[in-house]
C-alpha cells in the first residue's frame, strides 16, 4: 500500500470517528461529573467572599457528594446573567438582585435566608467633619442635601434601593446632593472607605457591614458618623434553579435546603460559615417576602 493511500485512509477513518468524538464531547454531564456552582454578589472585598464561599462550598461538596465550585462574579449584573442562563446554579442574592434574576429565570425559587435577612436594614454614615447632628427621623435626611453622596452598587438593595426609597420618602432627590447627582461606589465596603477619606461627605450601606466594622475595624472608620439607621425590610436570600433534581436525583434541591437549614453554631466548621454570614442561622423563606422589594424597584425603574 503507497503512502498517499495510507493517508487517505487515515483521514476516512478520522472522518468516521469524528461525529462519535464530538457526541462524547457534547454528551449530557451524569451527576457524578456535572459540578453544582455557586455564585454570589460581590457586595464586599472578594477575600472576604472567597474565603466565605469556598467554606460553604467544601461542606455541601461532603454533604451532598457531588462537585461543587464557588464563581465569584464581577458585579451584581454578571451575578444575575449567570443564573439566567444556568451557569450558575445557586446563588446568594441581595433583595434587589434576586428579585431581578428569579423573574428572568423561570422555575427558580428562594431557598433560604439568614435570620437577620428576615429584618434588615440599612445606615447612613457622614464624615465627621462635616459636624452633622444625627438623624431623629427620617425627615433630617434633608441635612443631607448639597452633600457629596454615594450609594454602594448601583444593584444593591441595602446599599442603594432602599436608601434611595428612604430618601424619596423624605422628599429627597438624587438631583438634591451636590452636582445634582449621586456617586455608586461599587460595594459596602468601598463606601465606607469613600466617606472616610473625605471623598465624600456621606454614603448609605449594608447595617450589617458597618455593625461588624465598628466591631473589628474601628481604625477604618475613625472619621465617621453613623447618621440614620433606616427601618428594616428583607434581604439577602439563596436562590436556586428550579431543576436540579433532573440533574441529580430525586429530592436533590430539598437536601440542599436541608443543609443550609441545619447549619449548626454549634459545629465548629459551621460555626465559621455561619460567622462569615453574620448569622446564627438559616432559615425559612420565600417569594412573597421580597414583593414590597420588586414594587419598590419598579418605582424606581429598577425593574421594567
Amino acid at each position: 500500500m503507497s503512502s498517499i493511500e495510507k493517508r487517505l485512509i487515515s483521514r476516512i477513518q478520522n472522518f468516521l470517528l469524528f461525529p462519535l468524538l464530538l457526541s462524547t464531547l457534547t454528551s449530557p454531564l451524569s451527576a457524578n461529573e456535572r459540578i453544582l456552582k455557586i455564585g454570589a454578589i460581590p457586595d464586599q472585598n472578594q477575600e472576604i467572599l472567597d474565603r466565605r464561599f469556598n467554606l460553604f462550598s467544601a461542606v455541601l461538596r461532603k454533604e451532598l457528594g457531588v462537585k461543587v465550585k464557588y464563581v465569584p462574579v464581577f458585579n451584581y449584573v454578571a451575578a444575575v446573567s449567570g443564573f439566567k442562563t444556568k451557569d450558575l446554579d445557586l446563588v446568594w442574592f441581595g433583595g434587589l438582585s434576586g428579585v431581578q434574576a428569579r423573574i428572568e429565570t423561570p422555575n427558580s425559587f428562594v431557598l433560604a435566608q439568614r435570620d437577620i435577612d428576615k429584618e434588615f436594614k440599612s445606615v447612613f454614615i457622614v464624615n465627621k467633619k462635616l459636624k452633622i447632628d444625627s438623624a431623629n427621623n427620617i425627615n433630617d435626611l434633608k441635612k443631607l442635601k448639597n452633600l457629596r453622596f454615594t450609594f454602594g452598587s448601583e444593584n444593591s438593595t441595602s446599599g442603594r434601593l432602599m436608601p434611595q426609597h428612604f430618601l424619596n420618602l423624605a422628599d429627597i432627590k438624587i438631583t438634591d446632593f451636590k452636582n445634582k447627582r449621586a456617586s455608586f461606589s461599587g460595594s459596602h465596603d468601598a463606601t465606607i472607605a469613600l466617606v472616610n477619606s473625605g471623598s465624600f461627605d456621606a454614603g448609605a450601606l449594608n447595617k450589617q457591614i458597618w455593625d461588624r466594622n465598628v466591631r473589628t475595624n474601628s481604625k477604618r472608620i475613625k472619621n465617621l458618623e453613623l447618621f440614620w439607621v433606616t427601618p428594616s425590610y428583607a434581604d439577602y436570600h439563596w436562590l436556586v434553579q428550579g431543576n436540579l433534581d433532573e440533574f441529580y436525583r430525586k429530592g436533590f434541591t430539598d437536601e440542599l435546603k436541608s443543609i443550609i437549614l441545619n447549619l449548626d453554631i454549634k459545629d465548629s466548621e459551621h460555626k465559621k460559615i455561619l460567622e462569615m454570614f453574620g448569622a446564627r442561622k438559616f432559615i425559612q423563606a420565600n417569594e412573597a417576602q421580597y414583593k414590597d422589594i420588586e414594587i419598590i424597584a419598579r418605582k424606581l425603574k429598577k425593574i421594567r
